[in-house]
């Protein structure tokens, strides 16, 4: 008996042998083929282009992109590939620069003139609309962007809000298309933006000092709207850089983060993002059932030079897929 089984030791040795080497080969494959689309991603990034489908909707998720790697990195420790090891170990350090905050720090320097509060809400297809009401009364906000205002929500807000907010800009539209600008202060209109939805713009009068508003609500860069998405977002950034003395408030829905080139752009022209200098960028906004759990902050308000931010908050409303975000700026003026 002893000698049938040490004679048969040796013979399963091999096959044992082989099958920890099937499964080195398996973890290998996986990892690689995590870190190869991982690596397609942050290319892109670093090449300052969106790319094709599927790498603009990955890039939304950039800072999530931090699980695969990890995930990789521990197949290739545990399969000994020390190569890929070091291939994770760069995308690990590149996925972690690209999640600093993009844009200025600082605050203008000169004469404080006028206080401002603004929010913005997608109340996605009107369905918020009775939570933002609620908002606007308690928050009591100077300036309110609304996207994805239908016909309804229009109306709701004429006969709730028309009273305090006297001032209105609007693109009326069904489903997403309909957008609309409220104000306590006097508004003068401009031209806006032309895109699949409303993005109406104004010029509000705040203390005798003229701010240029601008909505934005480019379409989301789904497949086969990509071009769209990019072609948008630079109509924005083009309306924005065709004047830099007006102090510029530029709040929405803008269907991008900071890890966008497109959206990037627009803050290129001077403007900042009013929750980064506020200490909370990169705060989840949508979709707003699973944040801040899973989520990314595609909503922004923001800033020309002029502004200074005083806080940031993000509000959750009921039957919203976005939640609103509400900022207190100081307007300076230098000298």
């Amino acid at each position: 008996m002893d000698t049938d089984i040490a004679a048969a030791g040796p013979a399963a040795s091999p096959g044992a042998s082989g099958h920890r080497r099937a499964g080195r080969r398996a973890g290998a494959w996986g990892a690689g083929l995590l870190m190869t689309g991982v690596s397609m991603v942050v290319a892109c990034r670093t090449a300052g282009n969106d790319g094709v489908t599927p790498v603009p909707q990955l890039l939304a998720f950039l800072p999530w992109l931090l699980v695969p790697t990890g995930v990789a990195l521990l197949l290739t420790v545990l399969t000994r590939w020390w190569l890929g090891l070091l291939w994770g170990l760069t995308l690990l350090g590149m996925l972690a620069w690209f999640l600093q905050p993009y844009g200025r720090t600082g605050d203008p320097i000169g004469l404080a003139v006028a206080e401002l509060r603004v929010l913005t809400s997608n109340v996605e297809f009107g369905q918020g609309t009775n939570a933002l009401v609620a908002a606007v009364r308690r928050e009591k906000p100077d300036l309110v962007f609304v996207q994805e205002c239908e016909y309804t929500c229009d109306a709701r807000l004429k006969r709730e809000l028309g009273a305090a907010y006297p001032h209105r800009r609007a693109v009326e539209g069904g489903g997403s298309e309909g957008s609309v600008i409220l104000s306590r202060r006097p508004l003068r209109a401009t031209a806006g933006v032309k895109g699949t939805m409303g993005m109406p713009g104004a010029v509000a009068e705040v203390d005798g000092n003229e701010i240029r508003l601008q909505l934005a609500h480019p379409v989301p860069p789904v497949p086969g709207q990509v071009g769209r998405w990019r072609t948008e977002l630079y109509a924005l950034r083009d309306a924005v850089a065709g004047d830099d003395r007006t102090p510029t408030v530029v709040a929405g829905d803008f269907n991008a983060s900071q890890d966008h080139a497109a959206f990037r752009r627009v803050i290129d022209t001077g403007l900042s993002d009013a929750a980064r200098l506020a200490g909370s960028g990169r705060t989840p906004s949508w979709p707003a059932r699973t944040t801040p759990t899973f989520g990314v902050q595609i909503d922004h308000v923001l800033v020309s030079e002029d502004f200074s931010v005083r806080d940031a908050r993000f509000l959750d409303l009921a039957r919203t897929d976005h939640r609103a975000l509400l900022v207190d700026l100081t307007l300076h003026r230098a000298g």
